[in-house]
């Protein structure tokens, strides 16, 4: 038996789902969490809506390498992030790849967000916080009730946009 690398598995799986289900919507949305943030002073920061902005944390940096490897071949056209470095940094690896500069949306208004992700074509990536990304899946049409731990980064929506239904969601680990 050949075993192929999770990583590699992930990223064919990616490009497939991206290649295929997104033919009738011309979209599929790739949607994470920021990759782990650095420790703060504040012994409150985890408890309030993004009390704070530290950077990432080595072990986010590297979460936020392997997103890059693994959606290089999504054919990701643009990449939003919130006004947190957080998500910036996560983003940067990807962009700097791809050569897209990313569009901040401000994360406490997702409303223009929404709006330009629904007109859009083309895949996209958004980098959003736990707190801000379930509320983005809903308005993007998934009916799924979907809740982000405050110790966890390795998920990967994948939101695909149907006309006149719900859209569908697609949830892996990376």
């Amino acid at each position: 038996m050949v075993r192929i690398p999770r990583t590699l598995f992930a990223a064919s799986l990616l490009v497939a789902l991206s290649a295929t289900a997104a033919a009738p919507a011309d979209r599929v949305i790739f949607v994470v969490r920021h990759a782990e943030r650095a420790a703060t002073d504040d012994p409150n920061a985890g408890t309030r809506m993004m009390a704070d902005d530290p950077p990432l944390a080595p072990a986010g940096k590297a979460r936020a390498a392997r997103l890059a490897t693994m959606l290089a071949p999504a054919g990701i056209q643009e990449i939003y992030t919130t006004e947190f470095q957080r998500t910036r940094q996560t983003a940067a690896p990807l962009a700097d790849k791809l050569k897209i500069k990313p569009v901040m949306a401000p994360a406490k208004d997702p409303a223009p967000l929404i709006t330009q992700l629904r007109k859009g074509k083309g895949n996209v990536l958004v980098v959003g916080h736990s707190n801000t990304i379930p509320d983005l899946l809903r308005k993007l049409g998934v009916k799924e009730d979907v809740r982000i731990g405050d110790d966890q980064y390795d998920d990967v929506f994948l939101v695909i946009p149907r006309v006149g239904k719900p859209a569908t969601l697609i949830r892996l680990k990376y």
